[in-house]
């Protein structure tokens, strides 16, 4: 395999599912042939400290810039092609097609021979709109592969693109350690911690933001307690709706039976998914279509953790989920009160069958361990590059 250049704007120590999931691709590519060049996570002493440890940890070369959102601007575009050639790179993946993408044609000046372009769940807004729908056809013309997370993100990008740059997408969806996540994982340490040992617990893990559902899972928590009195609803995640999100709890009378963790760290997150009966994230999509799930990494997480899932129906979360089979997918948007009453119905019929739960959960871990491994999606990229 000859050298790559990653570019990023996504990359650890900054949290997040794409920064996720570009770094356990790069772990598994070749170290020797690989150098990522991305932003800063945090301006400030602290940031800079976290940033050094993590960076110092990695079997790859890591150059960071010094801004904290690396756009494609002249300045980033002459330090990517001085990179590329520094390093002697043939080949080049943008950790996010839009806008990074827009960096190809000087870089294949530069010499890159391959350029491959990774998109999430915002280009598929960003295909919505007039202005940046064209700079998406642009990163479509100007590079040899444009990947995709399933199909919903596909049809809407491929819409955007030139029909011959549409026909050389290629999926590429992220993966799950499921040495990592797995039954058995610790959950049992963290509900003694947070008191919650013997309790049925339906846990979501995930940033709070109002795109993700857990202010359905407040509203759906009445109906729930109400037929499983002791039930209690473990919110792993920090993020800007944390606030109204205790506000709600407080004003439906349910705050006794929420439980906020804020953020926890990577390496604490399988025990957190395995302290769940059940894991819900009733995802929606917002804005017009424009704030949508690309594709919902977590229900993965929680069927390899041996989980019922159950699912909202924005974007691409339901391509993370075998609806029937590993879980469920509800209607996430709507009127809160119905989308409330489904998830509630779901979960308690969860809740009440631990035969049924063991055998999604099983099901679940299976289908991950078939068709999610990390393994497999790296070599793909491999083969693109």
């Amino acid at each position: 395999m000859h050298k790559t250049l990653i570019v990023t704007n996504d990359f650890p120590p900054r949290p997040g599912g794409i920064q996720a999931f570009l770094h356990n691709i790069a772990l598994r590519l070749d170290p020797e042939q690989l150098v990522v060049y991305a932003s800063t996570w945090k301006r400030g002493r602290e940031g800079a400290k976290a940033t050094a440890a993590f960076d110092a940890e990695q079997p790859f070369t890591v150059v960071r810039d010094r801004t904290t959102m690396l756009l494609p601007t002249p300045r980033v575009t002459r330090k990517a092609t001085r990179l590329l050639r520094e390093h002697g790179c043939e080949s080049v993946w943008f950790g996010a097609a839009a806008p990074l993408g827009l960096m190809a044609p000087a870089l294949r000046r530069a010499g890159a021979r391959r350029l491959v372009a990774t998109t999430h769940g915002h280009e598929a807004g960003w295909a919505q709109l007039p202005a940046s729908r064209q700079l998406l056809r642009r990163i479509g013309e100007s590079t040899d592969t444009i990947t995709y997370l399933g199909e919903y993100t596909r049809s809407r990008i491929a819409a955007a693109l030139t029909a011959e740059a549409a026909a050389r997408m290629v999926r590429l969806p992220p993966g799950v350690d499921e040495k990592t996540f797995h039954p058995g994982s610790g959950g049992a340490a963290v509900r003694e911690r947070l008191g919650l040992t013997g309790r049925p617990v339906v846990v979501c893990v995930s940033r709070l933001v109002p795109r993700k559902g857990q202010d359905t899972l407040i509203l759906a928590l009445p109906a729930i307690l109400a037929r499983v009195p002791d039930a209690v609803l473990l919110i792993v995640g920090g993020g800007p709706y944390e606030p109204e999100l205790r506000k709600l709890a407080r004003e439906t009378g349910v705050a006794d039976a929420v439980r906020f963790t804020g953020a926890v760290p990577w390496a604490e997150l399988p025990a957190h998914y395995g302290a769940g009966d059940v894991f819900a994230m009733p995802c929606r999509t917002r804005r017009g279509g424009l704030d949508v799930e690309g594709l919902g990494m977590v229900y993965l997480e929680a069927s390899a953790t041996g989980l019922p899932v159950v699912a909202g129906d924005s974007g691409g979360a339901p391509d993370a989920v075998l609806d029937g089979e590993t879980g469920w997918v509800v209607h996430g948007g709507g009127p809160p009160a119905a989308a409330a009453a489904e998830s509630a119905d779901r979960i308690v019929t969860l809740l009440q069958d631990p035969e049924l739960r063991r055998r999604m959960g099983e099901r679940g871990r299976e289908w991950v361990e078939s068709q999610w491994r990390w393994d497999a999606l790296s070599n793909t990229l491999a083969s693109l590059l």
